[in-house]
């Protein structure tokens, strides 16, 4: 007879193995002396998950996914930036690279809310904000009206890249939408400088002599640096009062560079607009169009003046404040100029009235440049055209010489110092000039 096995693979592939057999007709316990342990085992071991045909493709896809939308995400982020770009003029990427989100400024300023409104500039609100990291700033708002455009890009090109201890700084900008500007600035505590002179009634605010002298000294500094510090000579144009921020240690700092222009140390200033604010403008600059260190040195003699006198430029129904000022030195009476609340040594507030006086001399010609005067206020001396005289006694002589300033005034018909009026009135030598169109009020 014949003895086999048999058997049945089922569903899918199945092994089957014998480990031990016994066959008799006779001894039916032949079985039990089967040795069934310790026998080797034949489990098929299973096979790791990630040899299963599943998983390997589950990860091919997968990467393969990954991968395009990693190339759908750059492609996205390389057209954005080309948009931006394309969207950015040129000037952005050449003045000023600090461009700030609007999102960003909305919320340092809480919505540009009238609570933070701290000023109003030429063209819109000034407001109060606070960065995320705690930094106070000053947000001006720029219209795209009346100029806005041409303030704000004078502001970027000239003082975003300055960097003086003297000057506002310029933390960033940002444009919205089409005509509307925002400029950034560090936040000076103490407000501007003409608000310390004429509205705080509070003696504890007022500014004391040695605190105008050191604004006065700081102001000087920074025109300094404008004229001859920089790789350009930038001519500010518009040196007022209004335009000195004072920081929380009371320091002054120049600021408001929206009438500013600059060009090459060699180079001639050249406008096709009177530009400034009505008291603080240099005579020739009426005549012949043209700014220049000279007229900017003009409007820093008139705000030597203005705050050691505590009046301003021109007052309805009063003289102008260097006429005032020089008919009172004429007769002798200079002190008599000095606002009245301040305690002064007399010799130094003099010599700081002479060089007022000289900066604001109707000639270009006879004026000191910012150097001679940032050693004048300073107290240096240096060898000048009379070689036996010092800086300070030959400034002294030239204020003190009258005939120069009387002979001035007879070959242009008007008083000591021309004023608004003087220009405005008709049969003037200036009225060649087109005023409505060429003329920009300072901010």
């Amino acid at each position: 007879m014949y003895v086999g096995f048999t058997s049945s693979t089922g569903r899918l592939v199945q092994s089957h193995r014998i480990l031990a057999w016994s066959f008799s007709n006779s001894n039916f316990r032949l079985s039990e002396r089967l040795i069934t342990t310790g026998l080797p085992s034949f489990i098929i071991p299973k096979t790791p998950f990630y040899k299963h045909r599943s998983f390997i493709v589950g990860v091919t896809m997968g990467s393969f996914l990954v991968l395009v939308l990693i190339a759908l995400f750059s492609l996205f982020l390389v057209k954005k930036k080309a948009r931006e770009r394309a969207a950015m003029e040129d000037w952005e990427f050449e003045y000023w690279p600090h461009k700030m989100t609007y999102r960003e400024i909305d919320a340092a300023t809480d919505g540009f809310s009238d609570e933070n409104v701290i000023g109003f500039g030429g063209n819109g609100k000034v407001h109060k904000g606070v960065l995320q990291g705690g930094t106070e700033i000053a947000v001006k708002l720029i219209s795209h009206e009346n100029d806005g455009m041409r303030e704000f890009l004078a502001e970027v090109s000239s003082l975003g890249r300055l960097k003086h201890r003297s000057l506002v700084s310029l933390k960033g900008w940002c444009k919205k939408e089409k005509g509307t500007f925002m400029l950034v600035y560090d936040y000076m505590e103490n407000g501007s400088l003409d608000k310390r002179i004429y509205y705080d009634c509070d003696e504890t605010k007022m500014l004391n002599y040695n605190d105008r002298i050191r604004i006065i000294k700081d102001v000087a500094s920074a025109i300094l640096y404008l004229h001859e510090g920089w790789e350009a000579k930038v001519l500010h144009r518009d040196i007022k009062a209004s335009n000195v921020l004072l920081d929380k240690y009371m320091n002054g700092r120049l600021g408001d560079f929206g009438l500013a222009r600059m060009h090459g140390h060699g180079q001639v200033a050249s406008t096709t607009r009177v530009v400034g604010t009505g008291g603080y403008l240099a005579p020739e600059v009426f005549r012949c169009q043209r700014a220049s260190t000279r007229t900017d040195v003009f409007s820093f003699g008139i705000l030597i003046l203005e705050v050691m006198c505590g009046r301003r430029p021109v007052e309805e129904g009063k003289p102008g404040l260097v006429n005032w000022v020089w008919e009172l030195m004429m007769q002798n009476q200079l002190l008599a100029a000095v606002d009245p609340r301040l305690r002064t040594n007399d010799e130094e507030v003099e010599k700081v009235l002479h060089l007022g006086l000289l900066c604001s001399y109707p000639d270009p010609n006879s004026r000191p440049t910012m150097r001679q005067v940032v050693k004048v206020l300073e107290g240096k001396n240096e060898p000048c055209e009379a070689e036996t005289e010092d800086m300070e006694a030959y400034l002294l002589h030239k204020v003190k010489t009258r005939d120069m300033w009387i002979n001035y005034s007879r070959n242009f018909g008007y008083a000591l110092h021309p004023t608004i009026d003087n220009i405005r009135r008709p049969h003037s030598s200036f009225m060649s000039l087109s005023w409505t169109n060429s003329i920009v009020e300072g901010r």
